[in-house]
């Protein structure tokens, strides 16, 4: 059988996919346009996903679309139930920029996503060792994802401030199903520079010295 010819990539590509890995963003909720994504642009964010590399070819994800007003806002619902938890846990001056911080789209969107994790009973090859590869699979999957939008100057923001089985009631999600991400999609009326957490000074970028261990720790 005649294998394919390798593709190899230009520096001037090279360039591109440096650009838009410096450029991703977690788009907060008042930053999202009600502009409908089109049909062709879900399909190449789709396709992104589906070609995510996965440990055993497993392939352990599954995609909800959710373009409906009162699932979303059932979806939401949940959010302001465990943000007020979540608003708890942080004191003081912390607390009071949490308040401050616009932390969903869930209903300002066109686009939610909801991304599961499936299992499977027998052995997969990959993760007889690292259970956990199938869940980090999918992590690759959401990058992915979020890399062509940002390629499509569409925004994206994954909201994790949910309860995961609450999420699942509304989306009749199969019980062994696990929620991975829940992904919030549309275009942007602004990309930071800069993420914008670190820009509010939530927390300071971290420099490569400090996480770049040489040999061993």
């Amino acid at each position: 059988m005649q294998s394919e010819a390798q593709r190899f990539f230009s520096e001037e590509e090279q360039q591109v996919l440096e650009d838009i890995l410096l450029h991703r963003r977690d788009i907060r909720g008042n930053h999202f346009k009600s502009d409908l994504i089109s049909g062709d642009n879900i399909t190449k964010i789709l396709q992104a996903g589906l070609s995510t590399p996965s440990a055993g070819f497993s392939q352990p994800w599954e995609f909800v679309m959710i373009h409906d007003v009162e699932t979303k806002k059932a979806i939401k619902a949940s959010f302001l139930e465990e943000n007020e938890t979540a608003k708890s846990l942080f004191l003081d001056d912390k607390q009071q920029q949490y308040t401050s911080l616009k932390l969903e789209g869930i209903t300002k969107s066109p686009l939610n996503i909801a991304v599961f994790y499936t299992s499977k009973e027998e052995p997969v090859l990959g993760r007889t060792s690292m259970p956990d590869m199938g869940k980090c699979s999918v992590v690759c999957a959401i990058q992915n994802m979020w890399l062509m939008a940002r390629s499509l100057n569409i925004g994206v923001e994954w909201v994790s401030i949910l309860d995961p089985e609450k999420i699942k009631t509304i989306l009749n999600v199969p019980k062994d199903n696990q929620l991975i991400g829940y992904l919030c999609f549309g275009y942007t009326d602004k990309f930071y520079n800069k993420p914008e957490l670190e820009i509010k000074k939530w927390d300071y970028k971290k420099l490569k010295y400090e996480v770049v261990i040489q040999e061993k720790y």
